[in-house]
């Protein structure tokens, strides 16, 4: 027994006698040495972030010595890593380090999207479908495999993790409920526009996401005899009480109008330029006319008439010393391109616009006082021609889109019909047409194609 408490003793004699000697060494050390104090110990920052220095203190017989601090080492923010700063100091021949570590960390949690916004709901009766979703990370890319879609009654959340143990978790609720009404589908634009007498059956469908049982009523009347706008409006209603409603403008009109707008298109076909004015013209539900050469591939042409757009004659060769030296040429030029648009759409077309115009005057070179001529004869052989009053400017005045929009919209009236003179070979006049049509829609403008109903507008004669 006397020998167990002896070893106790020694045992924490020497104990205290360590920890003795250890503080009288630091008191030497913080009276004797200079001192280096960090404001903060190691440090983590995130990737791509910028390291703010937290400070130190250094001092050395109680005198403030801080501005005398070596601090070296480099810090990579963009890389991460385990960095070192050292902090040292020498006063009277006595040194002092002390060494904080920079941890450079991914901290950012990855972007997890879901394409559906706010609560789910899904049709009552129907199975839960997991949402669309995407999962990106700064580090390691995309990550949408990663993501975990898991289902608790009425809840449902996604989660996903990057390689640094980052975490995002979306939970949404789901609801056994349609709240969505039933979709109303014409087979025309909301603004429709139709010759006067002419037959109106505008077709519909309505789809519900959740149910075929829906009930649609159709009210208003529209008068084929008698031009004016007319409103037919469309309600839907779903077995869940959901419902849409829609309206559609009819506007009756006579041909040839006031505020009539028709597009005509000169030189073509073209690939490239009139194939893409051919897909506007479709989208948008509008009908033009183009006057077309020998020039361009014959499905273009054949394209243009099974479209719907007149198809008139504009010269084959558009040589002009060749079209107006005599009245024989320039029927025989004439008669070569009528055979050309025969010969693809099997239609007799009588509507023609001279190169240059009737009013032009590079005629005179070569056969003084044609144009006089031409323009009866043509007359005499069942022929109409179309003048313009509205030129585009892509003749010559311009090649920019933005211009040929400008020339043609600031020139439409609502007090007489718009021939508008344009060129389907022109890129500019293609990226200007979508916008055209779109201002003539949004001011009421009527869209039209040209036949041979149509009153001819020409110009005075200069030779």
């Amino acid at each position: 027994m006397e020998k167990t408490g002896g070893s106790k003793f020694i045992l924490i004699f020497s104990l205290l006698s360590v920890l003795l000697i250890f503080s009288i060494c630091i008191i030497i050390d913080n009276i004797f040495y200079p001192r280096i104090t960090l404001f903060k110990d190691d440090i983590v920052i995130n990737l791509n972030s910028e390291y703010n220095e937290p400070g130190y203190k250094a001092s050395y017989k109680g005198k403030d010595i801080t501005d005398n601090v070596i601090v070296t080492g480099n810090i990579n923010p963009t890389k991460l890593g385990v960095y070192k700063l050292n902090y040292s100091i020498i006063e009277d021949s006595k040194s002092k380090k002390v060494t904080r570590k920079v941890y450079v960390k991914d901290l950012t949690k990855p972007k997890l999207k879901l394409f559906d916004n706010g609560d789910i709901y899904i049709c009552p009766d129907q199975e839960f479908i997991t949402s669309k979703y995407k999962a990106y990370d700064n580090i390691d890319k995309d990550i949408t495999d990663k993501v975990k879609v898991i289902k608790k009654g009425a809840f449902v959340t996604y989660s996903v993790m990057d390689s640094s143990f980052n975490k995002t978790e979306i939970t949404k609720r789901i609801h056994y409920k349609d709240i969505e009404g039933p979709n109303i589908k014409l087979e025309s634009d909301d603004n429709s526009y139709i010759l006067v007498n002419s037959n109106y059956n505008d077709k519909y469908t309505t789809v519900d996401n959740c149910t075929k049982n829906v009930k649609t009523k159709v009210s208003g009347k529209v008068d084929t005899t008698t031009p004016g706008e007319y409103k037919i409006k469309y309600t839907a209603i779903d077995e869940y009480k959901n419902k849409t409603t829609r309206e559609k403008k009819i506007t009756v009109f006579e041909k040839g109008q006031n505020g009539t707008v028709y597009l005509t298109f000169d030189d073509g076909p073209n690939i490239g330029t009139t194939d893409k004015i051919l897909d506007i013209l479709k989208e948008e539900k509008i009908k033009a006319t183009f006057f077309v050469t020998n020039r361009g591939p014959d499905y273009l042409i054949k394209r243009e008439y099974d479209e719907g757009h007149t198809v008139g004659l504009h010269t084959a060769t558009h040589d002009y010393s060749y079209v107006y030296s005599s009245v024989e040429n320039y029927f025989k030029d004439l008669e070569s391109v009528h055979d050309r648009v025969y010969r693809i759409t099997g239609y007799d077309t009588r509507i023609i616009r001279f190169p240059g115009g009737s009013d032009n005057t590079i005629s005179r070179r070569y056969k003084l006082g044609i144009m006089s001529e031409l323009t009866k004869e043509v007359i005499n052989r069942g022929y109409k021609y179309y003048d313009w009053n509205i030129l585009s400017g892509d003749a010559g005045e311009t090649t920019e889109s933005s211009v040929v929009y400008q020339m043609v919209t600031q020139k439409l009236s609502k007090d007489r019909v718009n021939i508008v003179l344009m060129h389907d070979i022109k890129p500019y006049t293609r990226d200007a047409l979508r916008d055209i049509i779109k201002y003539g829609k949004a001011n009421g403008y009527i869209f039209d194609s040209l036949d041979i109903n149509n009153e001819m507008l020409t110009h005075r004669v200069n030779n």
